[in-house]
């Protein structure tokens, strides 16, 4: 079977330019895997961590905290099915550090 690629595939055509080019080859990956459940979770997770920034940006923790728990929730379910979520942990930890919070 061919590579699907986003020539072919509505989905990965919708999300190729909001992603990063990291959460974009995981996101092919996946699709090709036949997982596009776990494509689905992906981009839930790309769209929690953009919000968590926003969140520890305005300096709002507890609305923060709720982000980083609902996050590391679905990494879990990513982990269990073994795909590789450390783009993603590193994201999290960066945005912390950055913005010198602790939650």
């Amino acid at each position: 079977m061919a590579k699907i690629t986003s020539r072919n595939n509505d989905f990965l055509k919708m999300h190729r330019n909001s992603t990063s080019p990291k959460v974009y080859s995981l996101l092919i990956e996946l699709i090709n895997e036949d997982r596009e459940d776990l494509a689905n979770e992906v981009i839930k997770i790309d769209y929690l961590v953009d919000y968590f920034n926003t969140c520890i940006k305005k300096r709002d923790k507890r609305e923060g905290k709720e982000t980083l728990e609902r996050i590391n929730l679905r990494l879990s379910k990513l982990k269990k099915e073994g795909i590789d979520t450390s783009h993603f942990e590193t994201l999290c930890e960066n945005i912390l550090k950055n913005n010198k919070i602790k939650l």
